[in-house]
C-alpha cells in the first residue's frame, strides 16, 4: 500500500494483479506509456495526457503534468508509514551535525562556504584517497557553520571537516 498526498489530501493506493484501488474504489482505467515519462490515460470515457516532469525518488516527491496542469505528489510507502507509527518521522528528515572524513586522504576541493544552506545530497567536498576522488555529500539539511580544513590538506579518518548549525 502507498499513500499519495496531493494538495494536503491523502489517498490510499493499493495495486496488485487484480487492479488498482484508490481509497478502496477500484479504478477502471487504461494507462499506456507513450514514451519515457509520458503516459496516455483513459478513465471514465475521458482522455488524459500525463507526464512526469520531475522525480525525486529519495524524497519520494514527484511533479506531474496532467493535461498541462502541474501537480505535486508526495508518496509514502509502507516503510515510511511504519516509521510514522513508531514515532520516528524525524529519522527521514535528519539534520546534519558534522561531516567527518570517512578515511584518510587529501582535500582536493571544497564546494561550500560558511553560511551556505545545504540540502540532503548536496556535494560538500572532494576527498582523494587511494588515488580515487570521493565526493562527500550532505546526509541531511543544514547550514555550514565552519569549515575546518583547507584545499590540499591531508586529513585523518574521523577528522571533522565541516560543522553545521
Amino acid at each position: 500500500m502507498l499513500k499519495a498526498i496531493v494538495n494536503q489530501k491523502t489517498f490510499n493506493i493499493v495495486s496488485n494483479n487484480t487492479g488498482t484501488t484508490i481509497d478502496e474504489q477500484l479504478l477502471d482505467w487504461d494507462i499506456v506509456e507513450i514514451r519515457k515519462n509520458h503516459f496516455h490515460i483513459l478513465y471514465k470515457n475521458r482522455s488524459y495526457n500525463a507526464e512526469v516532469l520531475e522525480a525525486d525518488y529519495q524524497a519520494k516527491t514527484f511533479l506531474l503534468s496532467l493535461n498541462k496542469k502541474q501537480i505535486v505528489v508526495n508518496v509514502k510507502d509502507r516503510f515510511d508509514m511504519l516509521l510514522e507509527q513508531l514515532g520516528m518521522t524525524d529519522a527521514a528528515n535528519a539534520k546534519v551535525n558534522d561531516l567527518k572524513a570517512p578515511m584518510p586522504g587529501l582535500i582536493v576541493a571544497i564546494q561550500v562556504q560558511v553560511g551556505d544552506s545545504i540540502k540532503k545530497g548536496d556535494s560538500l567536498l572532494i576527498l582523494e584517497a587511494m588515488k580515487m576522488e570521493n565526493v562527500l555529500k550532505a546526509t541531511g539539511d543544514g547550514k555550514v557553520k565552519s569549515i575546518k580544513v583547507n584545499n590540499k590538506q591531508n586529513v585523518e579518518k574521523n577528522q571533522v571537516l565541516i560543522e553545521f548549525e
